[in-house]
């Protein structure tokens, strides 16, 4: 270890790390502004030396003042989902007296990082919703600010997610009992830590139910999405589909109702969230549920405890129950 007299300081970062004060500034205030390498450098060298910066008031000067604003980050503002999201955060932080600024990525890590890093001097904290940051760049976020990520596991950072495993294996099993002996799974973002999580627990459950499973190309989480990927699904016809989201489960009905084909007569469709839209379209959809307003306000919640000082027991996610809504848009396999 480093030998340093005293409290280590921002110099003593700089030192170890052989880069400039100004750099080790950069890295601790504006992450996006230092490239990875150098920031890695950089905070390797602060716990080497036990080194922390100190907390930042709203004109960006030392001082810890409290601003009583959080950050939410979300990836898609159109994406009916993240209402009922939004909601449970703002309806948390209106609780405790806190102001909630909103940002809206279009599914842009880059976009998230501009945003974080305007944010960053003028929040208390920040609520990151499907991240589609890297896990290192919310670790360095989260040295800096305290953070909670919804949506996504990330090592060493707060988080709270939903039981896409339970989910999943309900969805499946619910297929295989209808006689359904193939699935499709309608893959989301290739960035989407969730979509990786449930296409493993799909494989999971099908090795156990004995049933096959194959997945498409990665698409957009979106009704132009869910289009997309049909044409897919065409080329190798299954007769069930589970997909990444309701909005891309939409899209594959509409998409297939267009060519002549009935849901769930010639498949059965499977979304997941259980947001606006889902029974409303024709046919009604079978979809997972999310507890979308408690992951919002769950999220917030824990966030502001972590602010006040408090700290993380297990290390593990938060991770809050799926069940199965079972509509129209799924029925027994059609023998053909």
């Amino acid at each position: 270890m480093s030998e340093v007299q005293g409290a280590p300081t921002i110099y003593d970062v700089a030192r170890v790390a052989g880069v400039s004060s100004s750099t080790v500034s950069r890295a601790f205030a504006r992450p996006g502004r230092v490239s990875h390498e150098t920031a890695q450098k950089i905070f390797a060298a602060a716990i080497e030396l036990g080194y922390r910066s100190k907390p930042m008031n709203g004109s960006g000067q030392p001082g810890g003042t409290r601003t009583s604003m959080i950050a939410l980050v979300i990836a898609d503002i159109r994406n009916p989902v993240y209402a009922e999201m939004v909601r449970g955060a703002e309806a948390a932080a209106a609780e405790a007296g806190y102001t909630m600024l909103l940002a809206h990525t279009q599914e842009s890590d880059r976009r998230e990082r501009q945003a974080l890093e305007r944010a960053m001097s003028t929040v208390d904290g920040i609520v990151l919703s499907s991240s589609r940051m890297s896990d290192s760049a919310i670790r360095m976020m989260a040295k800096q600010k305290p953070t909670i990520v919804m949506n996504r596991a990330v090592a060493d950072v707060a988080s709270v997610v939903t039981d896409n495993a339970r989910g999943i294996r309900r969805a499946a099993e619910h297929l295989g009992e209808h006689g359904h002996e193939t699935i499709t799974y309608l893959a989301g973002p290739e960035a989407s830590w969730a979509d990786g999580m449930r296409w493993r627990s799909l494989r999971e459950a099908a090795l156990e139910l004995e049933l096959n499973v194959r997945r498409t190309a990665p698409a957009q989480p979106t009704v132009r999405g869910g289009e997309d990927v049909a044409a897919e699904w065409l080329q190798h016809r299954t007769s069930a589909v589970i997909a990444y989201n309701d909005q891309m489960a939409i899209g594959f009905i509409r998409a297939l109702q267009q060519q002549g084909f009935s849901v769930p007569e010639d498949v059965s469709v499977v979304g997941f969230d259980n947001s606006y839209g889902a029974d409303l379209i024709t046919p009604a959809l079978t979809t997972i549920a999310a507890p979308l307003y408690a992951l919002g306000t769950t999220a917030v919640n824990n966030l502001l405890a972590f602010a006040a000082g408090a700290k993380s027991q297990s290390g593990q996610p938060v991770v809050l129950p799926t069940r199965l809504v079972v509509r129209n848009s799924t029925a027994r396999r059609t023998k053909r």
